[in-house]
């Protein structure tokens, strides 16, 4: 399952489930036209309310991520995947953003911060090979 609930995550549950969907379009672990789980199924297999993840796929209609099809189920819609992985960088944009606001506010060393930053870049690379 690529859907991983933290029940200690101050984001709420409906919030996490939008996100780790569109993560999921946007890496292409769901892709355009397969259908995505149930309400049923994914409440189940998460052990939350179904009308948890009725609403997320509300907002995922909403966004455009879905689409009904009748007498089917949901689909990840056309054009989905890319506007996941524009909306993925504008997101991790955004958090970097409130990082460096942070480090500015304590006044840490811009040169301590930059080689903090390549440190995690290059720890994320280790475990990509």
């Amino acid at each position: 399952m690529f859907i991983h609930i933290d029940f200690s995550n101050e984001l709420a549950i409906y919030d996490q489930i939008v996100r780790q969907v569109k993560f999921a379009v946007a890496g292409r672990v769901l892709r355009e036209g397969e259908l995505a789980p149930s309400v049923r199924e994914l409440a189940r297999e998460l052990t939350i309310n179904p009308n948890t993840v009725a609403r997320a796929y509300r907002r995922l209609q909403d966004d455009g991520v879905l689409d009904v099809v009748r007498g089917t189920g949901l689909t990840v819609a056309d054009g989905a995947a890319r506007r996941c992985r524009e909306e993925r960088v504008e997101l991790i944009r955004s958090r970097l953003e409130q990082v460096f606001a942070e480090a500015r506010q304590s006044r840490l060393d811009p040169h301590k911060l930059r080689a903090l930053v390549k440190r995690q870049l290059a720890a994320i690379e280790a475990k990509e090979d």
